[in-house]
């Protein structure tokens, strides 16, 4: 399932779309959870845990399918300037989906608290110091990598329809293929 040479693949597609959903999800579910009081902000919060480990888990699966399948080029002309923006940014992508499930797993471990996965089984903590402090600080590492996050994504979105609408050049519809491709 070699990338075609005008889109990525169905297995590309999913991973990034698959992922930006979950990301939405955990967003819906802290907004969510924030709202409330009780069982339910308790349950939602088990909820988050556990799409944030499938979020760890599919990055690394993303990362190996990535390394199998390069990137397409970069249309041609692009600046280089632009070329290492939008590798760098893919790459801050990546150490975000992976160090913020990591910093909430750290956080959870530091307390002490468990993550039920989806019902399937106790996700096994990490083995750190139990200590109120240690987790906060994980906590705030994570709330940090989030905004960060918040930024890139503002920043990903802004540069497709820059691609869309400014540079007319098919960017967008490589990932959204029901996009018409422009001749």
């Amino acid at each position: 399932m070699a990338e075609p040479r005008n889109r990525y693949s169905t297995v590309s597609l999913a991973f990034h779309w698959g992922l930006a959903l979950l990301v939405l999800a955990q967003v819906l579910l802290i907004t969510a959870h924030e709202a409330i009081e009780g069982p339910m902000s308790r349950e939602l919060v088990q909820i988050h845990k556990a799409l944030g480990l499938a979020i760890l888990v599919l990055t690394l699966a993303r990362i190996g399918w990535r390394m199998a399948n390069p990137a397409l080029p970069a249309p041609a002309g692009t600046p280089d300037w632009q070329k290492f923006a939008a590798k760098a940014t893919h790459v801050l992508f990546y150490v975000l989906l992976i160090g913020i499930p990591l910093f909430g797993w750290a956080a959870s471990s530091a307390g002490g608290r468990g993550i039920d996965w989806f019902g399937l089984f106790d996700w096994p903590l990490l083995p750190i110091t139990q200590s109120r402090d240690l987790a906060g600080t994980f906590m705030d590492l994570h709330r940090a990598g989030v905004k960060l996050l918040y930024v890139l994504i503002a920043l990903h979105v802004l540069a497709a329809l820059k691609h869309q609408f400014v540079d007319r050049d098919n960017v967008l519809h490589r990932m959204i293929p029901l996009i018409p491709r422009r001749p």
